[in-house]
């Protein structure tokens, strides 16, 4: 496109623009920004306080009438706008009535671009909650509005909620029906709750899915829920009406004012969010109500995760490598050991695996975690051989391992690094992580086998086993979770099928390690079950490298138990 012809095309729709002017409420208006020029509807010179409804150094003279508070969000949107690569711009903001009053406007276009370069853009200027014919529309104030709001309510409000809807699926429905479909749910979703708004409630949209609704009058938490639930019946109504031609639902996250320290923009927008996610992470379609704790929870999980990540970026500082024997049934003499991760820090002291596991497994983390105790327990066992020939180290692999590493290639490594047998490992997977890992773990395992390297199902019993894994794995061991184990040692019926388990697992020819031994009561009925090992906090609790040395190796080697 040259430039002569650019040049051309903005004057002629200046001219549309002029000679439509007269017949529309709304204001039409075009900015040319290679030649950085503006044209507006004449109209509007007279109910706003612009200089001409033609000028140029735009983003200047816009500082007359563009509402100050608003001027760096409208500029900030212009620049992303010039520079980026939307098609498209949709935003409510304030302009400057002939008397300095702020009116609420909301500015929509397309962006033309050439050769990837935004050449110019056309729109329409509506104005909103004015005597204008704009209610048809179905406009409501947006994210500025929204902010504005925050700045000029009372510090202290002891009544009322924040309210933030979330549609669930709506990307899906863009995919699958088009962005038109889309839209008319937006639209469907805006009427139902606006239709269902009292007296005191302000309906934003803050978001491309999600909206606000503000209510400082009501003293309970029933009139946000009954809000929620009338708006969720209509979406239903409305799916039904439409012969279910596209699913959706909406979620909500409620906080109560009386629950906020500080209505800044920021902070409510972050207990809202927190409040929205959570709805939607406990299944969607529902509402959550605010809960401190289920905050401060959620903080305490990210400052673990920031920490665990800075940790491990610093050499794994505050992690250690534990240690709990594995002993023979028959003679209890240690023939080996599970390794165990354990991590502490100034900040948050010793945490719990129970906590920082799983926030390893869903960041990935993980990973490097997994590689790091892999080889803190090929380094240990190189060393405990030194006393204990036939000492065998047991590792716990992660489904994550599993699924997003070459986990396999890394025990091989490991071996080979701390020169240490094939069998002198015991790989651990847990049956609850095993689910969705079938073509990876089998590929991982039939790599590790034919190494030499021995398998063994752990927490068998818990309510996940699957016996087929039997069958596709060949695994060596089962470990015998302690739940099942102490329910075993209460309840006959228990104890009976735990026989049947160890009994079938022998005729397999499967090795069986019960867990959680801590009584000699216990012992004494667990060796009835003929198992071929026993772990459990009776023969000694997890500890780290040098207290296991010095407590059961060199204990061993002297002659010991």
């Amino acid at each position: 496109m040259e430039s002569n012809n650019i040049t051309l095309q903005v004057q002629q729709l200046c001219e549309m623009i002029h000679l439509l002017s007269s017949s529309m409420d709304d204001y039409l208006y075009v900015y040319d920004f290679q030649n950085d020029f503006y044209y507006i509807s004449p109209s509007a010179v007279s109910r706003f306080r612009l200089p001409n409804n033609s000028f140029y150094d735009v983003m200047h003279v816009h500082e007359q009438f563009v509402y100050p508070e608003d001027y760096s969000l409208l500029k900030r949107e212009i620049h992303e706008l010039r520079t980026g690569n939307r098609y498209t711009h949709n935003m409510m903001y304030r302009w400057l009535s002939r008397d300095r009053t702020p009116v609420w406007i909301n500015c929509r276009s397309n962006i033309i671009r050439e050769n990837g370069q935004a050449v110019y853009m056309t729109g329409c200027i509506s104005e909103i909650n004015s005597q204008r014919k704009t209610e048809n529309s179905k406009i409501i104030p947006g994210t500025s509005g929204f902010h504005s709001y925050l700045r000029n309510i009372t510090p202290f409000l002891s009544r009322g909620a924040f309210l933030r809807f979330g549609i669930d699926g709506l990307k899906s429905i863009n995919a699958h029906h088009g962005i038109e479909y889309g839209n008319l749910i937006l639209q469907k979703t805006t009427e139902y709750i606006s239709a269902n708004l009292l007296p005191g409630q302000q309906l934003y949209h803050i978001l491309g899915d999600e909206y606000m609704v503000t209510d400082h009058q009501s003293e309970s938490a029933q009139t946000s829920i009954q809000l929620y639930r009338q708006v969720s019946h209509n979406i239903e109504e409305f799916i039904i009406a439409n012969n279910y031609e596209a699913m959706f639902t909406i979620s909500c996250g409620i906080i109560l004012c009386k629950d906020i320290d500080d209505f800044s923009y920021s902070d409510v927008m972050k207990l809202t969010e927190f409040s929205l996610n959570e709805a939607k992470r406990r299944g969607k379609n529902q509402y959550y109500l605010f809960e401190k704790e289920d905050y401060e929870k959620f903080l305490r999980k990210n400052a673990l995760t920031q920490q665990l990540r800075q940790s491990i970026s610093n050499h794994f500082e505050g992690f250690e490598a534990y240690f709990q024997p594995l002993v023979h049934s028959n003679t209890q003499k240690i023939y080996g050991a599970e390794t165990l991760m354990r991590f502490y820090s100034d900040s948050f002291g010793t945490v719990s695996p129970t906590e920082f596991i799983p926030i390893l497994e869903e960041t990935g983390l993980i990973i490097p975690a997994g590689r790091w105790i892999l080889n803190q327990s090929a380094a240990a066992c190189k060393k405990f051989q030194q006393y204990i020939p036939d000492f065998k180290i047991s590792v716990n692999l992660s489904h994550v391992q599993v699924l997003k590493s070459r986990i396999g290639n890394d025990v091989i490594n490991a071996v080979k690094e701390y020169d240490i047998t094939p069998e002198s490992i015991i790989i651990e997977l847990t049956e609850s992580g095993l689910l969705e890992t079938d073509s990876h773990l089998n590929q991982m395992w039939s790599q590790l086998k034919k190494e030499g390297i021995s398998l063994a199902l752990d927490d068998f019993g818990t309510g996940y086993s699957n016996f087929a894994y039997l069958a596709s794995l060949h695994p060596d061991t089962i470990k015998i979770d302690r739940g099942f184990t102490v329910r075993a040692l209460h309840n006959e019926y228990e104890y009976q099928l735990l026989s049947l388990f160890s009994s079938m697992a022998h005729e397999l020819k499967l090795s069986v390690c019960i867990e959680g031994v801590e009584t000699s009561e216990e012992l004494l009925s667990v060796c009835e079950l003929s198992p071929d090992y026993i772990q459990g906090y009776f023969f000694g609790q997890p500890c780290g490298f040098d207290t296991f040395m010095d407590t059961y190796i060199k204990n061993h080697s002297a002659g010991g138990a």
